[in-house]
């Protein structure tokens, strides 16, 4: 088996872009065999954040790609709340479907420079903030409707469900509940024949359900609604850390027996690892794989590199 990895969070370029050492980092991952290619972030305008050309050049011909939405909707986020496919205001919902669609042009221009379909899905995340600003069902599914006649070139959508607004706790990201997303996802499904899916984050359903239970649970409703497309692992602890508490910083996975590496305090272990992959039946998911933050922030690209390469570990002893 081989699996995605988010690798821009793991990046070493934290504190400015570096062409040289992304690239080492980069050649590097290339070296990890059960690397299977990158969940990719587009942010808005172009498929680099830096550099289309650079990263055109520097990544391996053989990867395959999962775009995900989440870093340009954030930044989105910040500048109008209203921002979102499931936005209520109108000229937010419609500024999402113009970011969904200059995200869509990203695609077309990835695959034409590998000659073949190297994207196999996006990931869209429910936006906006339920704290700040209005969203629902309705308006995910007016989206929904609208993007699929769209030509994604074979790429799958697939809505990412980020933690929802809970009465009484801070949200990291605050979108539409699991139920609702599932509900939208089988009526547009059945409405017009289409294939879109559900990729659960395991920190980020931790984080909204506060147990590292909520990722199996949340995996098991998805599955049994017939939609479960993936399952990304990120961590989170319950404790002060380099990472916070309840943070969605996408921490690495706890040490274990067989790794040689690990962020001491993350929720996210071996065993629940081998939980989640055993809920969901790895095999066949289309989208399985890790995101992981790395702190200290001047931390080495062996140790970024370790990190991804012992998660993925984890995940391979799961089948």
């Amino acid at each position: 088996m081989s699996y995605f990895v988010g690798a821009y969070a793991s990046s070493p370029c934290s504190s400015g872009w570096d062409p040289k050492l992304e690239a080492e980092f980069y050649d590097q991952l290339k070296k990890v065999p059960t690397l299977k290619g990158l969940e990719h972030p587009f942010l808005g305008e172009h498929l680099h954040a830096h550099d289309d050309e650079w990263f055109l050049k520097t990544i391996d011909p053989s990867w395959q790609f999962v775009f995900t939405c989440v870093p340009g909707t954030m930044a989105a986020i910040g500048s109008n709340p209203h921002f979102g496919i499931a936005s209520d205001d109108v000229d937010g919902r419609e500024q999402a479907l113009a970011f969904m669609e200059k995200a869509r042009a990203a695609i077309v221009k990835l695959n034409a420079h590998a000659g073949r379909q190297v994207v196999q899905a996006i990931e869209m995340q429910t936006a906006p903030n339920k704290a700040k600003a209005s969203s629902s069902p309705a308006s995910l599914k007016a989206s929904l409707e609208t993007m699929l006649a769209w030509d994604w070139q074979g790429a799958q959508i697939v809505l990412e469900h980020c933690d929802t607004f809970i009465e009484g706790q801070t949200p990291a990201k605050g979108f539409l509940t699991l139920d609702e997303e599932i509900e939208v996802v089988k009526a547009v499904n059945e409405a017009h024949n289409a294939d879109i899916g559900v990729v659960i984050n395991w920190g980020r359903s931790v984080i909204e359900t506060r147990s590292a239970s909520g990722a199996v649970e949340h995996i098991k409703r998805a599955k049994d609604a017939g939609v479960l497309a993936g399952l990304m692992f990120s961590g989170v602890a319950d404790q002060e850390t380099p990472y916070g508490c309840w943070a969605d910083t996408h921490m690495p996975a706890a040490k274990s027996a067989g790794a040689e590496i690990g962020a001491e305090g993350s929720l996210m272990t071996e065993e629940e690892i081998h939980r989640c992959v055993e809920a969901a039946g790895g095999e066949e998911l289309p989208i399985l794989g890790v995101k992981l933050g790395i702190r200290p922030k001047d931390e080495s690209v062996d140790n970024r590199v370790a990190y991804n390469r012992e998660a993925l570990a984890m995940i391979s002893r799961a089948q």
